[in-house]
């Protein structure tokens, strides 16, 4: 009997000295492993904004001016992106902005909070600033996106007002267009297209918008990917955030924002994540009928704020605002040449 409480007593001591040196989940607790274990958490680059192209420039100056300033990032956003839509000489966002096969100048615009909140409107007419319009769907609707003539009824009751979009210059250009009447993207050609942003604020939280007047001469009613959450601009505020630019019809067909926050979601660098689908892109495009004149380009921005841009084919840039190196272009790698 005595043996055998010596044996209990026994078991239950050498019971309690293993468990002194075990974790809850029963693996020992080497306090040297679990630090090799868990890697440290990189530190924060913040605030930090990238958009796409030349024009991007002067919106990121603006944005960045609101932001140091106190506004928040929607605020921020909206400021910075009204730039390119007010500039006649962008063509290819908002004001001056050249015009479908009918004449008419349409927009699209989208914008999106570190709390998935989002708005949208797609195929507005006679409004300088889609971005403003896609803001107040946000904040004042139950909706993500207004399309058409019940955008344009919306913005009119939130007090904005219509008005000519054509300018004499591209006017004249769509006339000299209807001549020949040939729909061809020039994307890239004279290095403009859509101006996506994408922000980090001082927070740490990411936001992001669109705005563009889409492809020049398409048909009427025609909408791109700039609108459409999830193809022209995605985020998730554990993970980061990506927008695209070039082709909207192969953006929206591989859902290529979401797609790049995804592959960051698995560990994927923001250039990894760019660079894979715009070959995801490239592989399921290469025998289409739209080869000819493809590109794509892709802008994203992690949580630690590292970013990163990458296209299809050369000429794409975009621009880059942080407190360590101010404001700058950044040309991005891309995976072939127009000549190709």
């Amino acid at each position: 009997m005595s043996n055998r409480r010596d044996f209990i007593k026994k078991t239950t001591l050498g019971t309690l000295a293993i468990s002194s040196v075990l974790g809850v989940s029963g693996f020992a607790a080497n306090h040297d492993n679990e630090e090799k274990a868990v890697p440290k958490e990189k530190k924060q680059q913040k605030p930090i904004i990238i958009s796409t192209w030349n024009h991007g420039l002067p919106a990121n100056q603006e944005s960045w001016k609101q932001l140091k300033d106190g506004k928040p990032a929607l605020d921020a956003i909206e400021a910075g992106m009204k730039i390119p839509e007010a500039d006649p000489n962008v063509r290819s966002v908002g004001y001056g902005g050249y015009p479908d096969r009918e004449g008419k100048v349409t927009l699209d615009a989208c914008i999106m909070d570190h709390n998935s909140n989002c708005g949208s409107v797609c195929f507005l007419q006679g409004i300088k600033h889609p971005i403003s319009v896609a803001k107040k769907v946000l904040q004042n609707t139950p909706h993500v996106m207004l399309a058409g003539q019940g955008a344009l009824q919306f913005a009119l009751s939130e007090g904005f007002k219509e008005e000519n979009l054509l300018t004499p210059e591209s006017e004249k250009d769509w006339k000299k267009w209807l001549e020949d009447s040939k729909y061809k993207p020039v994307i890239n050609i004279e290095n403009h297209d859509t101006i996506s942003m994408l922000m980090l604020d001082q927070e740490g939280n990411l936001s992001g918008g669109c705005t563009t007047s889409g492809a020049a001469w398409k048909m009427h009613g025609r909408v791109g990917d700039s609108p459409i959450i999830g193809a022209g601009l995605f985020l998730d505020n554990e993970v980061g955030a990506a927008a695209a630019t070039g082709l909207g019809e192969a953006v929206i067909r591989t859902a290529g924002s979401a797609m790049v926050v995804e592959l960051m979601r698995q560990g994927k660098s923001p250039f990894e994540a760019c660079k894979e689908i715009t070959e995801r892109i490239y592989n399921k495009h290469k025998n289409h009928k739209d080869m000819e004149y493809l590109q794509v380009g892709f802008i994203a921005l992690n949580k630690n704020g590292e970013y990163a841009g990458y296209s299809l084919r050369s000429g794409f840039n975009f621009a880059v605002s942080d407190d360590v190196k101010g404001h700058r272009m950044e040309d991005a790698k891309f995976k072939m040449s127009w000549d190709k």
